[in-house]
């Protein structure tokens, strides 16, 4: 097994604060964050309505949120 499968099989975003989700949401380095992660933390981020302007301004999110 290697590395990336480790941290893959481990990750949980609900488990991380919001500002750890955010750094890892826009973190400059790929190869700290799977795709796969990335869209859970992002996912995670709108469920706590957490960043969500700095979201949609990053082009992250897929639909804009009314109201928010």
């Amino acid at each position: 097994m290697d590395k990336m499968d480790t941290k893959a099989r481990i990750f949980n975003a609900s488990e991380l604060c919001s500002r750890k989700l955010w750094q890892l949401v826009t973190t400059e380095n790929a190869e700290q964050v799977s795709e796969d992660q990335l869209r859970e933390a992002v996912a995670e981020l709108a469920e706590r309505r957490h960043y969500l302007t700095e979201l949609q301004s990053l082009g992250k999110l897929d639909h804009p949120r009314r109201g928010a």
